[in-house]
Order: structure tokens, then C-alpha cells, then sequence
């Protein structure tokens, strides 16, 4: 079995892009994932010489950028495709500029929210319907970072997220048909914020279009399994270690990324240290995890 690599969100080192580097090395993180804290900018907003020297300062430490995580795509579908394509354009465009100099394998495209998310129990069914646009703005999208030389991410996001289920992920990509050009970020956590617990059934079900894996604790209430509660990964509801293992074991990411966990601060709960106590859990409880 091949190892996996491990990261995180680089702002999880902290707010200065160069100690934060640092702190990555002390960690024994190889990859990077870069989102937001890079010399105080989001990283799809950086100039050609701030975007050149980040790439300097990285190579200098012998790290690699596996995934820019910008806000491309971050929206609501019925704001409608002219609001939506003069939203991202020039962000796309300088996103690729970007990734030329910190060459990434990944840059990820967020997915869209509806105001009307909770009417339909497939709201693919209705973006198709509705608003058919927004595949073709993906597709568009997905090849001008194939043409420059990267692959696709597509994060399902929260708050009305269109992808909540593996479903919509299914008929989604179906859409799509990109094929090898892009592939998804699974954030268990999102998902199940969302209304999908996580299960191995889950899991299965979205094993087909898994390119890179998010990981969160949290803890759901005693009532059900909505989630409530912030926590590290070795005290959260949902099945980590199983989950995890499986995916690391089918190869389908070669990278997972530890995420800060959602919910609400649970009183008397230690939080000391938490993405140090993560990253130990992950390498100790799932086998191939580097």
C-alpha cells in the first residue's frame, strides 16, 4: 500500500506565511494546502511577485503545493449565471496565473448554494432544471485549469450546499463529464453538517469521484446525529478511523487534509493543541498515513 501524504489548511500554522512554513516542517508535513494567510492575502489573490515568492520560500524548504484552495465558485445559484460568470471570471484568470508559478496538482472550485436547497431532496435534479448553466460554467472552468496544466477540485461546501448527499455528487459529475480533468473533495464533516451522516456506505458511494479527503472532528447532539459539537478526531461521532482507513487503503487520495472542526464549543472540553493531537491520532490510527 502506498503511503498517503498529510496537511492541513496552511492559516492552521498561523497568521505569518513564513512561520507557518516553519511550523509544516516541525509537523512533518510535506504538501501544502494553500487558502488564505499567504503574506495576509487569500492565495488566488496574490500579485506575480508575492505568488513568485511564496513559491521561493516553499521550494527553499523543500515543500510542494498540493491543492490552491480559492473561493472560485463560492455563491447562490439563483443570484443567476450573469451575476455568477462576472463574480469569478477575473478571479479564474488570476487563479491560473497563480498556480504557474506555485504549481499545484489541485486547485479547487467551491460548489454553490440554494436559497431553495431545502425543497428538494436532490437539488441537482433542480439546478438541472432550473439552472442548467451552471454546468457549463463549471465545465468551462475545469478546462481552462486542464489547458494550463491543472486538475479540478470540487469541494461541497455548507449552508444550502447543491451537493449534500452522495447522490448529488453522482448526478453532478454526471453532468459534468470531465472525466480525469477534475475530481471531488470529499469534506465529511461539510456533508454531514448538511444532513448526511458519515457512514462506509457513504463513503462507497462516493469512492468514484474522490480526488482529495477533508477531515474534522465534531460530535453530534444525544438526540440524533445532527452535528453539535467542536472535538478532535479521536472523540467524534463519526466513524474516523474506519472511514479513513478504507480510504486510504482504496487509494483514492493521496492527500488528507486536516480541516479546524465546526460546531459549537463544548464546555469543559480540552482544545489545547488540537491540530497537533489530530495529526498524532491520524498517523497512529490509520495505517499508510505518512
Amino acid at each position: 500500500m502506498q503511503g498517503v501524504g498529510l496537511t492541513i489548511l496552511n492559516s492552521m500554522a498561523g497568521p505569518d506565511f513564513e512561520q507557518a512554513l516553519d511550523r509544516h516542517l516541525e509537523w512533518n508535513l510535506k504538501v501544502l494546502d494553500l487558502k488564505d494567510a499567504v503574506f495576509g492575502k487569500g492565495v488566488a489573490d496574490l500579485s506575480e511577485d508575492e505568488a513568485a515568492r511564496a513559491a521561493t520560500l516553499i521550494e527553499g524548504r523543500g515543500l510542494s503545493v498540493f491543492c490552491l484552495s480559492t473561493l472560485l465558485f463560492e455563491g447562490v445559484v439563483e443570484d443567476g449565471e450573469e451575476a455568477f460568470r462576472s463574480k469569478h471570471a477575473a478571479g479564474l484568470s488570476r487563479a491560473i496565473a497563480v498556480a504557474r508559478a506555485l504549481r499545484p496538482r489541485l486547485v479547487r472550485l467551491l460548489t454553490p448554494r440554494s436559497r431553495r436547497r431545502s425543497e428538494f431532496p436532490n437539488c441537482v435534479e433542480y439546478v438541472r432544471g432550473e439552472h442548467r448553466w451552471l454546468f457549463a460554467a463549471y465545465a468551462e472552468a475545469i478546462d481552462m485549469l486542464w489547458q494550463a496544466g491543472f486538475r479540478a477540485t470540487i469541494e461541497n461546501e455548507v449552508g444550502g450546499c447543491i451537493l449534500a448527499g452522495p447522490a448529488e455528487v453522482r448526478d453532478f459529475f454526471g453532468e459534468l463529464g470531465c472525466g480525469e480533468k477534475a475530481v471531488f473533495t470529499w469534506d465529511v464533516q461539510n456533508m454531514w453538517q448538511e444532513g448526511t451522516f458519515p457512514t462506509l456506505e457513504v463513503y462507497r458511494e462516493l469512492k468514484p469521484f474522490i480526488g482529495y479527503y477533508h477531515v474534522k472532528g465534531g460530535q453530534r447532539s444525544q438526540r440524533g446525529t445532527a452535528l453539535r459539537w467542536q472535538s478532535g478526531l479521536e472523540d467524534a461521532s463519526w466513524p474516523v478511523v474506519e472511514i479513513t482507513s478504507r480510504v486510504v487503503a482504496d487509494g483514492v487520495a493521496p492527500v488528507i487534509c486536516l480541516n479546524p472542526p465546526h460546531g459549537k464549543a463544548r464546555p469543559g472540553y480540552d482544545y489545547a493543541n488540537l491540530t497537533d493531537r489530530d495529526l498524532g491520532f491520524l498517523r497512529s490510527r490509520i495505517p499508510g498515513v505518512e
